[in-house]
């Protein structure tokens, strides 16, 4: 027998299925899902899709018929557990399937949010597409909603409601949306983004409990606000799908972790997406919940199980529209001691370089800069090289509007 499982029909599990077909494995394929459908990436739950603008068609990894005409066999069913010393995983219901290598990509799911009347209707959290279909039906215009939380997911729900003429009020624990990523000065113009669009910005405050009688009717919050709304959407992080690996000896610490290829510590059995807790060759250990590293990554890893031996070492980029703002981010840091930046805050177009003792680790840009990944000629491509090479750029260079930065950058990678 010669055959591949992944458990997991997510973005990073399609891609792995996809590429084991495109560098010619001819075993079994098996993708396990309990996710009806096939696997398609979810930006646009949150932006194009919810607005009703968009269709997931562009979306899709592969269309529906491309599985059965490439001999992947989608599973239907829930993994409850892995035995790796018999090699076989065990479906709910009781069913075991026998594998030769093994791919974790479960993926995450919302955090409850674990407070009185959470259960009441037109509460709503957004993964899954019938959860964003749920969502556009209560966006009617006119309609009210409390968004908990604006991160990324909350921060777009918010600017799709207020675009469809739902009046958002947002209640968050920090100073401004997206602070705890993108720090104090870009969480500073985000919160102008949102209040100049009609959002009410709760910070410092959290949902204490929601009330009504089947249908929440309204949101108490720990700061003592009552707020009256026809729905809401609870937005306060994913948790990686772990719990069925219990018992089964598979290392798991803030998600599966793996080494620098994607590799647990069990020996046949590999780990990537949202779920998988990967040592960087840069970055350093990291779990990263971003639609590029889940396509990349599966595909990454379907080569290591093949054989490759690359290191996964993609520099993470991803990407945040709300209203006419688009945000561009490249790389990774969650601490640093220096924000340099070029451009202008109240123009809201600006690109920003994030430092951790003069060595370059993120940038993002918003408004400008371009994309990282397809504008080889763009700042935040020249700023992506520079954080690769682990560069120790001049403050006044990168502050200086006029300091031509992919020049620089590629001059700097041609002497090394």
């Amino acid at each position: 027998m010669n055959r591949i499982v992944i458990v997991g029909g997510g973005l990073a599990g399609g891609n792995a299925a996809r590429t084991l077909r495109e560098e010619s494995y001819d075993g079994d394929v098996l993708l396990i899902t309990d996710e009806p459908g096939v696997p398609f990436g979810r930006p646009p739950l949150s932006k194009t899709y919810l607005r009703g603008e968009e269709t997931l068609d562009g979306w899709l990894v592969e269309p529906s018929d491309w599985y059965a005409g490439h001999a992947v066999e989608l599973v239907p069913g829930t993994v409850v557990g892995i035995d790796p010393t018999s090699h076989r995983v065990v479906l709910q219901g009781g069913n075991e399937i026998e594998y030769t290598r093994l791919l974790i990509a479960t993926g995450g799911r919302n955090r409850a949010p674990g407070i009185p009347g959470d259960k009441l209707e037109a509460i709503y959290q957004l993964r899954t597409l019938v959860e964003a279909d749920a969502i556009k039906r209560a966006a009617r215009r006119g309609a009210r909603a409390v968004v908990a939380g604006m991160g990324f997911i909350g921060s777009e729900v918010t600017a799709s409601l207020q675009q469809l003429g739902v009046s958002v009020t947002a209640v968050f624990p920090g100073e401004n949306p997206l602070d705890s990523v993108l720090g104090p000065e870009m969480g500073s113009v985000m919160a102008g983004i949102h209040r100049a669009n009609g959002v009410e910005l709760l910070p410092h405050d959290s949902v204490l409990r929601f009330e009504g009688k089947e249908k929440v009717e309204r949101a108490v919050t720990t700061a003592g606000h009552t707020i009256a709304c026809d729905f809401a959407v609870v937005a306060v992080g994913i948790q990686p799908n772990i719990e069925f690996l219990q018992r089964s000896g598979i290392a798991v610490d803030n998600g599966v972790l793996t080494d620098e290829m994607c590799r647990t510590n069990l020996p046949d059995i590999f780990a990537a997406g949202d779920v998988a807790n990967h040592m960087h060759p840069l970055f350093g250990r990291t779990r990263v919940e971003h639609y590029n590293n889940a396509e990349k990554q599966g595909r990454s890893v379907a080569r290591t199980i093949l054989g490759s031996n690359q290191q996964y070492d993609y520099l993470y980029t991803f990407w945040s529209d709300q209203y006419e703002h688009k945000i561009e981010y490249a790389g990774h840091v969650r601490r640093w001691d220096q924000f340099v930046m070029r451009g202008s805050l109240e123009e809201r177009k600006l690109v920003g370089f994030y430092l951790v003792d003069g060595v370059m680790r993120a940038a993002v840009g918003l408004n400008r800069g371009g994309d990282p990944e397809l504008d080889s000629d763009s700042e935040m491509a020249a700023a992506a090289l520079l954080i690769r090479d682990g560069a120790t750029p001049s403050i006044r260079d990168l502050a200086d509007d006029d300091y031509d930065l992919v020049r620089a950058s590629r001059s700097r990678r041609a002497d090394l």
